[in-house]
Order: C-alpha cells, then sequence, then structure tokens
C-alpha cells in the first residue's frame, strides 16, 4: 500500500536549491550524436554540442546501496520524498540562449519551483517542477523547467484515456526505431538507472507495462534538433512539450513537425501514429 501523501510536508521542499557542474567533452558530444542519429565526426574544442547535451551533464550519483527498487535514489533530498511509486518525466519548457560547446565547463542551478497534487484516470498524482539555469562562460546557456510526475501503481498498465483524434499530416516527418540499444546508450549517456527503460523482466511483471518504455527526454531531444534542422540549424528560442503517452521498444516511430504562423508544432508518435509526446517551437 502507497504511503500517505502529505502535500504541506512535500510542498516545504519547493525553494530548495542545488549546483552542479561538469565539463562537454568530445566523447559525449560524439556519443549523444550517435543516439540522436547524427553524423558523429570527430568534435573538436569550440564545436557545437547538441542542444539537449545538458541533460546529460552533472547527473546525481549515488552509491549502490542508496537506489530504491526502480533504479531511481531513495526518496528524499533535493527533490520531495513523494510517496507514489511510479516517476515519469511528465513534460516541461526550455528556453535555449546560447549553444553549450565542447570543452565548456557547465554548471547548472536548480530549484524546486512548485509541488502540486491532482486526480487523474490512473489515480493520485503528483506534480513536481523544477526549474534549471545551465551556464557556461559565456553565461546563461539554457533555462528551462521540467515537470516530474509520480503516480500510484496500479495493477496493469495506464489506461490509455480516450482516444485522440488522428494528428495532422505532417509536413516534415523522420522515422525510426525504438531499438533496446537505443534506449541503453540514452540510459547511459545520461547516467539514468531507471529500470523502466532496461529491464524487461521489471517494467512487465512490477510496472505492468507491455515493454521497454522509450525516454520522455530521448523523444525531447530528437523533437528539438529536427525543429533546429528544418530552421537552418538554428535552436527555438522556446521549445514547450508534454508527454501524451509511453512509446514502447520495438516499434517503428515517428518524430513530426507542422510549420504554424507562431513556429512550429511538433511531435512524436508511435506505429499506428498516435502522439506519444507534442511540443510547440518558437523563434
Amino acid at each position: 500500500m502507497t504511503e500517505k501523501l502529505d502535500i504541506d510536508h512535500l510542498r516545504q521542499w519547493i525553494g530548495r536549491s542545488q549546483e552542479a557542474t561538469d565539463i562537454v567533452t568530445a566523447q559525449l558530444v560524439k556519443g549523444l550524436r550517435a543516439t540522436l542519429f547524427q553524423e558523429v565526426g570527430e568534435p573538436k574544442a569550440g564545436d557545437a554540442a547538441p542542444f539537449t547535451v545538458h541533460w546529460c551533464l552533472a547527473q546525481p550519483v549515488f552509491p549502490m546501496s542508496m537506489l530504491g527498487p526502480d533504479g531511481h535514489p531513495t526518496r528524499g533530498g533535493f527533490l520531495p520524498p513523494v510517496p507514489l511509486p511510479r516517476r515519469m518525466w511528465a513534460g516541461g519548457e526550455i528556453e535555449f540562449l546560447q549553444p553549450l560547446r565542447v570543452g565548456d565547463e557547465s554548471t547548472r542551478t536548480s530549484r524546486i519551483a512548485d509541488v502540486q497534487v491532482k486526480s487523474g484516470s490512473t489515480g493520485t498524482l503528483c506534480f513536481v517542477s523544477v526549474e534549471h539555469s545551465i551556464s557556461s562562460p559565456r553565461g546563461t546557456a539554457i533555462r528551462e523547467r521540467q515537470d516530474i510526475v509520480y503516480r500510484e501503481m496500479t495493477g496493469g498498465a495506464p489506461a490509455g484515456g480516450k482516444a485522440s483524434p488522428p494528428p495532422p499530416q505532417a509536413q516534415h516527418r523522420e522515422t525510426h526505431v525504438s531499438d533496446p540499444v537505443l534506449l541503453f546508450r540514452y540510459s547511459a549517456l545520461t547516467f539514468n538507472g531507471h529500470r523502466i527503460h532496461y529491464d524487461r523482466d521489471y517494467v512487465t511483471e512490477v510496472e505492468g507495462y507491455p515493454g521497454l518504455i522509450f525516454h520522455g527526454p530521448l523523444q525531447a531531444a530528437l523533437i528539438v534538433e529536427m525543429a533546429a534542422k528544418l530552421r537552418g540549424g538554428k535552436a527555438p528560442k522556446k521549445f514547450s512539450y508534454r508527454g501524451v503517452q509511453p512509446l514502447f521498444e520495438g516499434t517503428e516511430f515517428s518524430v513530426n513537425a507542422n510549420e504554424t504562423e507562431a513556429g512550429m508544432e511538433l511531435w512524436t508518435a508511435n506505429a499506428e501514429g498516435q502522439p506519444t509526446m507534442k511540443g510547440t517551437a518558437v523563434w
């Protein structure tokens, strides 16, 4: 049984902050380029890294003894100790001010911005919003808000909710396969121990999903790179996104974009064409 959720206690974490520093290495850039289906090349000092390289930098490192059954660190510390067992990246918003480059020392300053409890089709949901500012020697490079959702463990995979209308025909589309090796590579690059991305026995038998789950940030990274490619290599000033439903291993998926008056409408979709993540970008 899930421990009772004390929202007043959890909201005491609002305002907590932490700082971490890391180096953008050529090897990291090569690995991320390969994982994002880009030309790997031989990056050298000063070359621009992929736009979401900051998700690979200065990730928390805990001893094995401090990890929970899902592979995440045990609850508490910087993030509030939400007692709901399922944790996923729900979405967020990113402002790209300038690129991070090979050789940069990057510092991320993070702050708990909000904690809210809501009710959904799968039961109680707790949303934790975290604000990040990522800087390089040239100043602030990225400002970001991440929304993390915690929810109850149900007897099976979460319901997909009401069937959504089919997405519009994409003006721009790329297709890939959500290969387990791709998921493993991204977990390694981001030092992400969450077992839903690589442990098939855990994700199917404990969490009740039909297979390994594609990372939300990896979908967002592919969307951002497509958007930038369509605008001559320029990242959007602001990119907002949210997860719609899980994307699973072993299936074809697509990254899609449509031009709009304000910028672009972007989404990833599974093999059936159902959106798994939606986003908007403005320049």
